[in-house]
């Protein structure tokens, strides 16, 4: 016979042993744990969403039957009021503006604010204004029936549909092109010859030498660079054919097909396709009125510009700096003025045939969260005329291509019309969602003890003004920079690059390629916009910058590629390979060790401390040795590391001998005594015999604006 409390199948329970109140209980129907409630769908009247929630009738009999009608009801309002705390504590932890549930567990939400027609007119707008050079595939999710007709790139075949029966390819109607060989003059192979002025450097080809996820190699990406450009010319060794090489070309004066009355709103048109996407929960962030863009720009060639500069494609390089001028940004303008074509070197007028790129140097002065005062322009240059590092770009000589301004944060978002209206009702200080709040008065108080270093190490976080150390991070200024890049490019063109970057050639043929690039985030399918190059006033821009404003105005990285991929215009800012500009930054995250570039770099750091193993490569290769074929090197932050340990601070010679001086001053304290015996001022056992990489660099570009040797391209400096 079965014990009691247990039955076996087809066998009666057995409660002899029982209550009588355990067995009614055990007799009576239980309802169900969970109960269906009907709730109306919005917008859809036919149908009703049937959801199942716990039966709290349930759990509280469950819970009497289990530990009796006293301590099973105690146990029951237990955990109701345990589940109301909770809900309430991740409401208030989650549920504010400066927080966010963690994407681990709801994911990515959509960023996506424009409906189709709107990202349908992006994309017409950025093709017929020529900032679509490319035959690469235009995203089918857009719906459009008829390919765009595409100024960027000359006739070539038929364009092509996708899977859904939709443009997936543009139309070329834009000027012929011819692809250059460069190469040194015969028996003057020293040095490599400048850009052709008005060359245009074919991305496409360079995606498809680069792309590392069509897994290409840093190390044979150079290579291409190099031979492409020219810059191998007296050491390129006998090879086949390097046709497939060739990414720089030359346009036609002639404009191909290209009518110039054609209407782009004429080829706007929807489908309805899904995008892939949905908008924000109740479409509460969702832009109401069509998107307002100007007037697509006109594409012209170079070769029918009437001046060597075009209006609407500014040459200007922009520089973010917050905080005294440090060896940082010199080392920087020092390599602008050692590669790029900035006619310096003539003794006469420069060359009026070159359009001159012009650097300029965004300083601001004080914490990221500070207001300029009204003397903020003369205080900049007064200071700057005082800091050893910055005072030599103030010469008359530098003056037409080094260029520094202050940044007022009002008035920089003031001068977008796409935020000025709204901005100041947002968190200025958001990254990745993470917002820093800022008080309208962060200054000390009085307090107890505990209270004062509390608020003391708050105050120290919202007033560092640069990073002076790794455990002093100024990581408001690097927000701040963050949606600086975007706005400075919207607002007057060009491109701009983080102030821990070295330029390594001329960017000419860059600058030729209209549409805007930012590069590839090591591994990840992600955008880093250390370097950003965009379109002044473009659909582009708009789209940006209304995204961001219903986003929290987060100017993220990671939080730009949602958006791009979010609306399907991924292709609009192309995602460059980082070979161009950061070319040691896979080998640093242990990735194609198996064929490395040169120099070997399995960490940032050993660009500013060499590992002994590799320490004879900066000396003996020098400038030539260093990543060449790339754009520009990236050594990402350690502001703190100098430059050049032990001769830390500027050394260009005879015309800035006083600022030479006070630095030399301001470093004598962290030498040997010693160090004024030397002629030199710095004695063998002083400074290191195996240098670094940056001190080699550093010391190669004080040594042409000395005037002791020529720059890359074999030109002299005369003072």
């Amino acid at each position: 016979m079965a014990s009691p409390g247990y039955f076996p199948h087809n066998s009666l329970p057995n409660y002899s042993n029982s209550s009588a109140v355990q067995e009614k209980l055990g007799l009576r129907h239980l309802s169900p744990w969970f109960i269906p409630v009907s709730v109306p769908i919005p917008g859809v009247r036919t149908r009703r969403l049937r959801l199942y929630l716990p039966n709290a009738r349930r759990l509280h009999s469950s819970s009497v039957l289990r530990f009796g009608r006293r301590a099973g009801s105690a146990i029951f309002l237990f955990g109701f009021l345990l589940f109301v705390f909770v809900a309430f504590a991740f409401a208030k932890r989650f549920g504010t503006r400066s927080k966010k549930w963690p994407r681990p567990f709801i994911g990515d939400p959509s960023t996506l604010i424009f409906e189709r027609e709107d990202l349908q007119r992006i994309w017409h707008w950025e093709i017929a204004s020529g900032h679509f050079p490319s035959r690469r595939p235009i995203p089918e999710q857009l719906g459009l029936r008829v390919a765009p007709r595409n100024p960027g790139i000359p006739p070539r075949s038929s364009p092509s549909q996708g899977l859904l029966g939709f443009a997936n390819s543009t139309t070329g109607i834009g000027p012929r092109r011819t692809y250059l060989e460069i190469k040194s003059k015969p028996h003057d192979t020293a040095y490599p010859p400048r850009p052709v002025p008005g060359s245009v450097a074919d991305l496409d080809v360079i995606m498809d030498h680069c792309d590392f996820s069509e897994k290409k190699y840093v190390r044979d990406c150079l290579e291409v660079l190099r031979a492409g450009a020219g810059l191998d010319t007296g050491n390129r060794l006998r090879r086949g054919s390097l046709k497939e090489w060739k990414y720089i070309y030359m346009e036609h004066a002639d404009s191909g097909n290209l009518d110039a009355n054609y209407d782009h709103a004429a080829q706007e048109n929807v489908e309805a396709v899904p995008l892939g996407v949905q908008a924000h929960i109740g479409n509460d962030n969702l832009e109401k009125p069509p998107i307002a863009l100007p007037t697509p720009m006109k594409h012209r060639p170079y070769a029918s510009l009437p001046t060597p500069c075009d209006p609407d494609n500014p040459r200007v390089f922009h520089m973010f700096w917050t905080g005294p001028f440090t060896d940082k940004p010199y080392t920087a303008l020092l390599s602008f003025l050692y590669t790029q074509n900035t006619g310096l070197h003539l003794r006469e007028a420069p060359d009026a045939t070159i359009c001159r790129p012009e650097f300029w140097m965004w300083i601001n002065p004080g914490p990221a969260a500070a207001v300029p005062n009204p003397s903020a322009v003369r205080d900049m240059f007064d200071e700057l005329k005082k800091n050893p590092w910055a005072s030599p770009f103030l010469h008359p000589r530098f003056k037409d291509v080094i260029r520094f301004k202050l940044w007022n944060t009002t008035e920089q978002l003031d001068g977008i019309p796409e935020l000025k209206d709204e901005w100041r009702n947002r968190d200025l200080f958001n990254s990745g969602g993470n917002i820093i709040a800022v008080p309208q008065d962060s200054k000390p108080k009085e307090d107890d003890a505990e209270g004062t270093a509390t608020k003391a190490e708050s105050d120290n976080f919202l007033n560092r003004a640069g990073s002076k150390s790794s455990s002093t991070y100024d990581r408001m200024s690097v927000i701040l920079s963050d949606m600086a890049r975007f706005v400075l490019c919207h607002r007057f063109g060009g491109t701009y690059l983080d102030a821990d970057t070295i330029f390594l050639r001329d960017w000419e043929d860059l600058w030729g390629w209209k549409g805007a690039f930012a590069y590839r985030w090591s591994r990840m399918t992600r955008y880093n916009t250390a370097v950003l190059h965009m379109n002044k006033n473009s659909a582009l821009g708009t789209f940006l910058f209304r995204t961001a404003l219903k986003n929290d105005l987060d100017f993220h990285p990671m939080t730009i590629s949602r958006y791009t991929k979010d609306a399907h215009l991924e292709e609009l800012l192309l995602r460059l390979p980082d070979a161009l500009f950061d070319s040691a930054w896979l080998n640093t995250e242990n990735y194609q060790r198996d064929r490395p570039p040169q120099p070997y770099f399995t960490a940032f750091e050993d660009f500013f401390e060499t590992p002994v193993v590799n320490s004879a490569a900066p000396q003996a290769m020098g400038f030539d040795g260093f990543f060449k074929g790339a754009y520009s090197y990236h050594f990402h932050n350690f502001w703190w590391k100098p430059f050049d340990p032990s001769r830390n601070w500027p050394d260009l010679g005879e015309q800035f001998a006083a600022g030479e001086k006070l630095a030399r001053t301001a470093t004598a304290s962290m030498l040997p005594s010693n160090v004024t015996d030397s002629p030199d001022g710095i004695p063998d056992d002083v400074d290191r015999r195996d240098l670094d990489w940056a001190t080699v660099l550093k010391r190669t570009f004080e040594g042409y604006i000395r005037g002791e040797r020529p720059n890359m391209y074999g030109e002299w400096l005369h003072w």
